[in-house]
């Protein structure tokens, strides 16, 4: 029971008075760094089960905490347990400081910058790891009273699937596969709550969306941020100052936490230290499985939560906060029909606004160099996506930073060696899972010479003449950024996808990947180049897009 046993006293600090300054960085490895001080110094003879339902009382945070408190109970935990050992000064301040998430003047708290080039919400990270390590309890619904019922069990509940091996999603997926949801659908009425679907994720969702019934899908759902630097970070400050608290960095934790305790919840003892499994995680992957890690969060959580389970742990985790909290100004006197209606919109927004969209990465992520001039903005929606291949960088790249060096050399080859204001996609798809914020999807970008202000320019790092990119990066480029970008009114909904020889006097994007690119139901084959007659003034006046190195060829 150490890895339990080590969560706890980890978290129980947090109940300590201050002391000293945190100057740690808000990195995961810092979080990382603690929870392995922890394991070294838990003697063997302080193993006691059940001890990581201080994660519970550490996360105190506002009115909705009694159902946290609720679900410590039903297991039988008692606050008298609590022994902590301390760590460094450093660490307990950086503990202190990322253990509660919020969202207050444009700023986000709680959260930390992950290896893979995230952010990453502790609290609910922290709370998946010790709802897996609890064995992912079921309450049974309806509640007669608030007092802890005595069937628990320690059943897993029946969700998407579960994979030998604990590996969830495979790189041969080809879509989400998420079932459709809508306000109009009809959730059966939840029978049970998850302990672990109810503390990362339901529960937010159904408040956030409770608190803000008129919103719907304009409350900022999924906004990003940046770090105020990369190296050591401190300050995250968010790129819509109106944003909800299910910021991207919230959601990542949750579902982080979702994932690995799941995980933990179907490994048996001896589990591993924390402090290996997240280092795993945010890098190469669980026990040397690729796919198990945070980079295809998104993809990974798809498969293990369907929309309809999901609806109804947001209605299940209403339901109980009705019981515990009566006179709760957003749930008193709020009806069962209300409370699916409510968790109908917030499972629908999650899953489309999130879920279904891939991670883009904002410039700041990867320290774009700032645009040279004034950009020209895009009259949206478009209606066209031009497929492209960097060629050179050649090797795709698989890990966070080597796709940002991957960024800053192209960049540097476009504003430098041509002349030009900036990268010249809009975006570029890496091998690691992630998408790289170009010019955006809202200015015009220089990646298809005379077509630039008709649609969108989206490059897949290395040289597809022979070989083809991984899958995971291909359904980015066919699939969810095409339905994120229709989702948004970026792109039109007869939109289609040409390769950029097409277009061009090039070869880009290689052999390869346009035959593939000819088999995708967005491909038309009969659009031919404009002619020069034909082109804008601004077409004319940009710079030639057939090169030979680090850009569109």
């Amino acid at each position: 029971m150490m890895t339990q046993s080590v969560l706890w006293v980890l978290l129980g600090l947090l109940l300590q008075p201050e002391s000293g300054t945190a100057s740690l960085p808000l990195l995961m490895d810092s979080v990382i760094q603690a929870l392995g001080e922890m394991e070294k110094k838990v003697p063997e003879a302080a193993m006691r089960p059940k001890t990581t339902s201080w994660l519970l009382l550490a996360q105190d945070k506002g009115p909705h905490d009694s159902l946290h408190h609720f679900l410590r109970e039903a297991q039988g935990f008692k606050d008298s347990e609590l022994n902590p050992y301390l760590l460094s000064p450093e660490l307990q301040g950086l503990m202190k400081k990322v253990a509660q998430h919020g969202v207050l003047r444009g700023q986000e708290y709680g959260v930390v910058l992950a290896p893979d080039g995230s952010t990453v919400a502790v609290q609910p990270l922290l709370a998946g790891l010790e709802a897996g390590l609890q064995g992912r309890r079921v309450v049974s619904l309806p509640l007669n009273s608030t007092e802890p019922p005595s069937d628990v069990g320690v059943t897993i509940p029946d969700v998407r699937v579960a994979l030998p091996g604990h590996g969830i999603a495979t790189s041969g997926v080809t879509s989400l596969n998420v079932e459709a949801i809508s306000p109009d659908t009809k959730v059966l009425p939840p029978t049970s709550v998850d302990s672990l679907l109810v503390v990362t994720l339901a529960r937010d969702l159904g408040l956030t969306f409770l608190q803000h019934p008129e919103a719907q899908s304009q409350l900022g759902l999924g906004t990003e941020g940046c770090w105020d630097q990369l190296n050591a970070p401190q300050t995250f400050t968010l790129l819509d100052p109106k944003a909800s608290p299910l910021t991207t960095a919230f959601l990542n934790g949750a579902l982080d936490g979702a994932l690995l305790g799941d995980y933990l919840s179907r490994t048996p003892e001896p589990r591993p230290p924390l402090s290996l499994l997240l280092s795993q995680y945010y890098r190469a992957g669980v026990a040397q499985d690729p796919v198990l890690r945070s980079n295809f969060r998104r993809q990974n959580g798809a498969v293990l939560i369907s929309a309809q389970v999901l609806a109804q742990q947001v209605w299940g985790a209403l339901i109980l906060l009705q019981r515990l909290e009566p006179t709760h100004p957003h749930l008193q006197g709020m009806s069962q029909d209300q409370l699916a209606h409510v968790a109908s919109n917030a499972t629908k927004e999650f899953i489309e606004a999130f879920l279904e969209c891939p991670a883009i990465l904002p410039r700041c992520r990867w320290n774009a160099a700032p645009y040279r001039g004034q950009p020209v903005r895009l009259k949206l929606p478009l209606g066209f996506l031009y497929v492209h291949h960097t060629y050179i960088p050649a090797p795709p790249c698989t890990t966070f930073n080597c796709c940002v060096a991957n960024m800053l050399s192209m960049q540097r080859y476009h504003q430098d060696t041509h002349g030009w204001d900036d990268i010249g996609y809009s975006f570029v798809v890496g091998s690691d899972g992630y998408v790289y914020e170009g010019r955006g999807w809202f200015n015009v970008g220089a990646h298809t010479r005379g077509y630039n202000s008709r649609g969108f320019g989206v490059a897949i790092v290395g040289n597809y003449t022979a070989d083809l990119p991984t899958e995971a990066a291909l359904r980015i480029v066919r699939d969810e950024l095409p339905r994120c970008a229709l989702r948004s009114g970026y792109l039109r909904p007869d939109y289609k996808m040409l390769g950029h020889r097409q277009l061009v006097n090039t070869e880009c994007p290689g052999d390869a990947l346009f035959n593939l690119l000819r088999t995708w139901p967005r491909f038309t084959p009969d659009m031919k180049p404009r002619t020069a007659r034909r082109a804008s003034w601004r077409s004319r006046r940009e710079p030639s897009q057939i090169l030979t190195a680090s850009g569109p060829k």
